[in-house]
């Protein structure tokens, strides 16, 4: 998918760019039976007290119902049509069962309306298919990738992302994550083979406040603007560097803190931390 750059009539067209969906994208109007209304909760819980700052606003949505399981074995789907989803950075394929059933399913590159597609064990490696980890090849490339069999996918799932198969032993695969993890996973979880689409997802830039007010995040202020009494790192003759480790409004830390849950910890699944940006 290629990206659009503006001429620079304005600052914020001088620096922003957009994609291009004419493309890709072949179909405008989503399916609606498998859609349903999102509520916005602007940050709050259900109490009404903000718990995550920074959201509110921007423009409606309506929630597309992706299958994560693939889990309708041995029924071949057609490709019906490629759609732009605003919920998610990749763009979704609608696919049309046999059997009269129609679902959303991630659409990875290579993937084309009129092609066919199944899920099961013991099927062919191709583009768009899901199976489980233990029929995978060696070396080959996938994504929506459950942690758990039966749950559904739930790594590799955004634009441009991609696993691959590194080894099989005993009942485990190793799988090299995006994220430059290793990782061991049942091989009775499953995956769909290919890449993530929309890949050019990540080169495109908002280039105005506007942009990212339409996309639900309100302005995001620096505690070292702040004012002493608003902020830990605020105040300060000056530009100063905050003096103190970073932190929240509140003195948690920002940074480097433990964010993982003790009891049931996948640490013994990893073999290779995540490389370090």
């Amino acid at each position: 998918m290629a990206i659009r750059r503006f001429k620079p009539t304005s600052p914020g067209r001088r620096r922003g760019s957009v994609l291009i969906f004419k493309e890709e994208i072949t179909r405008t109007e989503p399916e609606k039976s498998l859609m349903e209304p999102v509520k916005r909760t602007g940050g709050r819980n259900n109490r009404g007290r903000m718990t995550a700052r920074h959201r509110g606003g921007g423009a409606k949505r309506a929630y597309r119902k992706i299958d994560w399981k693939r889990n309708k074995d041995g029924v071949p789907a057609k490709v019906f049509s490629i759609e732009y989803d605003p919920n998610r950075s990749s763009n979704i394929a609608l696919l049309h069962y046999a059997d009269g059933d129609k679902r959303y399913i991630l659409a990875p590159n290579g993937l084309r309306p009129g092609m066919e597609v199944v899920s099961g064990a013991g099927i062919e490696p191709t583009v768009g298919n899901a199976m489980p980890l233990a029929d995978v090849p060696l070396g080959m490339e996938i994504h929506n990738v459950e942690i758990k069999p039966g749950r559904g996918g739930q790594m590799v799932r955004s634009a441009g992302m991609r696993a691959r198969m590194m080894a099989k032993e005993g009942k485990y695969a190793t799988l090299l994550l995006p994220s430059g993890e290793m990782r061991r996973v049942l091989m009775t979880c499953r995956a769909t083979l290919g890449v993530v689409g929309n890949s050019d997802h990540q080169h495109v830039r908002i280039g105005k406040a506007g942009r990212n007010r339409h996309l639900g995040k309100r302005p995001h202020v620096r505690g070292s603007a702040m004012n002493p009494i608003a902020h830990p790192m605020g105040g300060g003759e000056g530009r100063r560097a905050g003096g103190r480790h970073p932190t929240s409004p509140w003195g948690k830390p920002a940074k480097g803190g433990r964010t993982r849950r003790r009891k049931n910890p996948t640490s013994k699944f990893i073999v290779r931390r995540r490389k370090k940006r």
